[in-house]
């Protein structure tokens, strides 16, 4: 287009200058207006896209012009935005639309499993927490869907050393409005005899005493599931797939898992959108479901207050989100996305925190695999799955060594 001033005869010219980045506007002048815009056209990102098969928007076939320059400029800051929760629309009309379609897409997929081998029930652990949520609300879409009784859905609470009663609270107020079968097992004497069957110390609150919780209450809702003629829907989310943060063959397995391509921080914006379209009771439940802090509760709590917060051992979700959507979704080298972390959280978190972070992502994310080797079906309904069904084929023994290696040459103020 010919610039600014440059016609007034026929045809007046705008000056209308634009960059994009495979097919996404990063800048636009305005019309009428002189001067230079600049955005950073992020060359990894294309070039992951290239690497995974995916066509550009521009496919050129003519030759190649070059034109040679130089950038007398040796330090700069990028100006590219990069989301905090890149899983998350910042338009509030398209985040909407987004999670209708993801609840939609998580019961089209069960349902269609439901029909597929004519499960008549289906029974799933609410613990009162945000996986559990996602997925009870999903299963009564489902069923729903599949003209079938919600009363089939067999929602289970099994309190033990842990569990709080906030959490059992809602668990409980949660299945009442949403209309579905409670049943409430105590695990304490089950894991307690279990305990001494392996010789455990109960005061020994190690991994042991952690996973044999875990793992008696999948024992519980398969062996529901096969008495009622259903199956067992899996809860577990991407977030802690990515982070190996569930005990294998314990709150790992299921027969479909329907939040398995669902990350914890966009767990959160589909929960809230339910709640803002529910009545009073169960939005407020929901609202406070969203509110409370994530844990396994596996340890004994003091004073009702939680001894475990998942947080403070993994990590925030919201950098671990970040990791991995930059990760795996761009391919993003490890620092790159601590530079690009830096300068996004910059006003949340230390370079010392999110450095931390990055590594511990690093190191679960690759020893973890073999958990997400054997993990059960599970529709994709956002970018990123890491079934080896699917996008995600990883060998179970790859080293994190030379990830961390690049990290560590980094100097971290």
């Amino acid at each position: 287009n010919g610039g600014y001033g440059e016609s007034t005869s026929d045809f007046i010219y705008s000056g209308h200058s634009v960059i994009c980045e495979n097919g996404k506007v990063l800048k636009e002048s305005e019309y009428f207006n002189q001067g230079l815009i600049y955005a950073d056209i992020d060359a990894e990102y294309l070039n992951s896209l290239k690497c995974k098969g995916e066509k550009s928007h521009l496919q050129v076939d003519k030759e190649y012009s070059f034109i040679n320059f130089d950038l007398k400029k040796n330090s700069f800051e990028i100006c590219k935005e990069y989301s905090k929760s890149p899983f998350i629309s910042a338009d509030k009309k398209t985040n909407e639309k987004d999670c209708n379609f993801i609840l939609e897409l998580q019961a089209q997929a069960l349902s269609q499993r439901i029909n597929h081998i004519n499960a008549k029930t289906l029974v799933i652990g609410v613990s009162g927490g945000l996986d559990s949520t996602l997925a009870l609300l999903v299963c009564k879409r489902a069923m729903e869907l599949s003209n079938k009784d919600v009363k089939d859905i067999i929602g289970v609470t099994m309190p033990c050393f842990g569990t709080s009663s906030r959490t059992k609270s809602n668990a409980v107020i949660l299945m009442e409005e949403l209309g579905v079968t409670i049943k409430e097992i105590d695990i304490s004497s089950a894991v307690r005899q279990h305990f001494k069957d392996i010789g455990h110390d109960e005061s020994i609150t190690d991994v042991t005493f952690e996973n044999s919780q875990a793992r008696e209450r999948t024992q519980i809702l398969m062996d529901l599931a096969n008495k009622t003629g259903g199956i067992v829907v899996g809860t577990g989310d991407l977030s802690e797939l990515a982070l190996g943060f569930c005990t294998y063959n314990g709150d790992h397995m299921s027969m479909y898992s329907v939040n398995a391509t669902v990350p914890k921080t966009l767990m959160r914006e589909v929960i809230y959108y339910q709640a803002k379209k529910s009545p009073e009771i169960l939005k407020n439940v929901l609202l406070d479901i969203i509110d409370t802090p994530v844990s396994p509760e596996l340890l004994p709590n003091k004073e009702n207050e939680f001894a475990q917060k998942t947080e403070d051992i993994v990590g925030p979700y919201i950098l671990h989100d970040f990791f991995l959507y930059y990760i795996v979704e761009c391919s993003f080298s490890p620092k790159k996305v601590f530079y690009i972390a830096k300068n996004t959280f910059k006003d949340d978190f230390s370079e010392k925190i999110i450095y931390k972070w990055l590594c511990n992502f690093y190191r679960r994310f690759f020893t973890q695999q073999f958990k997400r080797s054997c993990q059960p079906d599970g529709a994709k309904v956002t970018e990123i799955s890491l079934s080896i069904r699917g996008d995600w084929n990883m060998p179970s023994d790859v080293t994190y060594k030379l990830w961390l290696s690049e990290l560590e040459e980094i100097k971290v103020v």
